[in-house]
């Protein structure tokens, strides 16, 4: 599946077909947890983290274009991301995107 955050493809028309989505809430264990907490005393990357962040916008990602599978899209255009804090140690990532179907 083609996903693009541009709202067209380069020689393509297009159908749209609406809106798909991906979301998912994901969280650090608290031992983590902990330890970015002290890494906040000195500073530095908060590699637990970013890894965390990289599989929920996989895991998103995957979703949204399942989701456009289901409606028989072959591209989706306009994908974003976007994230919201739902606890102190977990993070909501939504992907979405327009699903379009070539003409």
């Amino acid at each position: 599946m083609l996903y693009v955050t541009t709202d067209y493809i380069p020689g393509k028309e297009v159908e749209a077909l609406g809106l798909v989505k991906g979301s998912t809430i994901q969280s650090v264990n608290v031992f983590k947890d902990i330890g970015a907490g002290l890494k906040n005393l000195v500073g530095g990357e908060l590699t637990k983290y970013n890894e965390m962040m990289d599989k929920a916008r996989a895991l998103a990602t995957k979703r949204m274009v399942e989701e456009a599978e289901r409606l028989g899209a072959d591209a989706i255009i306009g994908m974003r991301y976007s994230s919201a804090s739902v606890t102190q140690a977990a993070a909501e990532v939504m992907a979405y995107g327009t699903a379009v179907k070539f003409r």
